[in-house]
């Protein structure tokens, strides 16, 4: 069976290199019983993959069973994975079977492995290693033969490093990791993903068939899409049904959807940004990263000055020194003020050198410096440094807003809306 082939069966949709990369491993290992972890974000189609796993197998006649983990109360995790005995804890009237009992012979689905508490993440090794088991309050040890597939949305690699999640069961999970890419890593896909939601849902609804313009596609393509797959869905369904304008256009469109619960950039290890939004806070931290680098490289050069015992008689516009800090930083301009650039090295604009007594020793010359250096007054205004950063990256990229979006680590919609409220054009 071939990838399209695939695609048609479990109702997949996209051409990305990175979801036909996802069903050629879910194919290769569909045939073997080893453990998948399957890795993604929430909303984008992991619980498919462990079905095309399932189906393509040999134990594609036995049974199959999802458990979200994250859904089902600590204190209850053990009885439901592994059973439980009569009695052995309150509100337990009668013997139950768990999941890898009744599942026995065929595939466990197991979603938001990451949620799982430390006990049933020791039980849940054991299974995998030798397919023992107890059920809760009982000593008799039960095997089972069943598959697992588990799932996250989280970096589990990172939850391991905070002793959160055990090691060794990673490993044992991680025997053949899948990445299910996010809707922004294949956006070519999300137009056709659309366009199958809405005639779906406009057949479903008995409405008029959806038309998206030109720029509507776009700003699909640009959006984040927090939500992926999921997210899509819901706002195709929304269009079909509430909107009277069959032919959307970007402004229409962009009603529908909701501000953008983070940005791409900077991003966290182990992708673990919570849901706020962080566009703002991103731009500061770009700001005071960038200012640090570069009053790192004017203190080397000032102490190159000092090692070498240049005489600040010296100190003019022939000076080599000068004349290398002119070839590492950019032009200037006629602000006079010094700007943050992205390199390691500080721009420096309208630069006035001020001749001094030709009789200063090294530690006079440090002196005369500081006092100079005292002189100066940089504006700490954050809303000018976002404004300085907003222009440059726009004069950068021809004042092509999506690359400038991504030059400074947020989302073209954001950058949209600083542009007006900075009133810079």
């Amino acid at each position: 069976m071939d990838n399209q082939d695939i695609k048609n069966r479990f109702g997949i949709i996209g051409n990305s290199p990175l979801l036909n990369r996802a069903i050629d491993i879910a194919k290769q290992v569909a045939p073997t019983d080893i453990s998948v972890l399957v890795q993604g974000e929430s909303g984008a189609g992991k619980e498919v993959f462990s079905h095309i796993i399932h189906q393509l197998s040999a134990r594609k006649h036995g049974p199959f069973i999802a458990v979200n983990c994250g859904a089902i109360p600590e204190g209850t995790i053990d009885s439901e994975l592994f059973g439980h005995e009569k009695g052995s804890f309150t509100g337990a009237h009668e013997a139950r079977k768990g999941y890898f009992e009744v599942v026995d012979g065929g595939t466990i689905f197991l979603d938001e492995v990451g949620e799982l508490p430390m006990g049933t993440q020791a039980r849940l090794l054991r299974v995998l290693e030798s397919g023992e088991y107890i059920r809760v309050g009982s000593s008799k040890v039960q095997k089972t033969n069943v598959r697992v597939v588990a799932a996250t949305n989280v970096e589990v690699y990172a939850a391991v490093q905070k002793g959160k999640f055990r090691e060794d069961l990673y490993y044992r999970l991680n025997t053949v990791p899948l990445y299910v890419p996010p809707l922004r890593e294949r956006p070519d896909d999300i137009n056709l993903l659309f366009r199958k939601f809405v005639v779906d849902f406009s057949d479903k609804y008995r409405t008029p068939a959806i038309h998206l313009t030109e720029d509507a596609q776009e700003l699909l393509k640009s959006y984040a899409w927090p939500g992926n797959i999921r997210q899509l869905k819901n706002i195709a369904e929304q269009i079909a049904v509430l909107e009277k304008e069959r032919s959307v256009n970007a402004f229409i469109l962009q009603k529908y959807l909701p501000e953008e619960s983070k940005s791409a950039l900077p991003a966290l290890v182990g992708n673990t940004a919570t849901k706020e939004d962080f566009s703002e806070r991103d731009l500061l931290y770009k700001v005071l990263f960038d200012m640090k680098k570069d009053m790192v490289d004017l203190k080397k050069l000032v102490v190159e000055l000092i090692q070498n015992g240049v005489n600040p008689a010296t100190f003019d516009e022939n000076s080599p020194y000068i004349n290398r800090l002119y070839q590492e930083v950019e032009p200037a301009n006629s602000l006079g003020t010094a700007e943050l650039t992205a390199g390691p090295t500080l721009t420096i604009h309208n630069p006035t050198v001020s001749k001094a007594p030709t009789n200063y020793g090294n530690d006079d010359f440090v002196r005369y410096t500081t006092q100079e250096a005292e002189e100066v007054e940089e504006s700490l205004s954050l809303t000018e440094k976002e404004s300085d950063l907003i222009k440059k990256a726009l004069k950068k990229h021809k004042g092509k807003r999506k690359a400038a979006a991504q030059e400074l680590g947020i989302s073209e919609r954001t950058l949209y809306r600083k542009i007006k409220d900075l009133n810079l054009g």
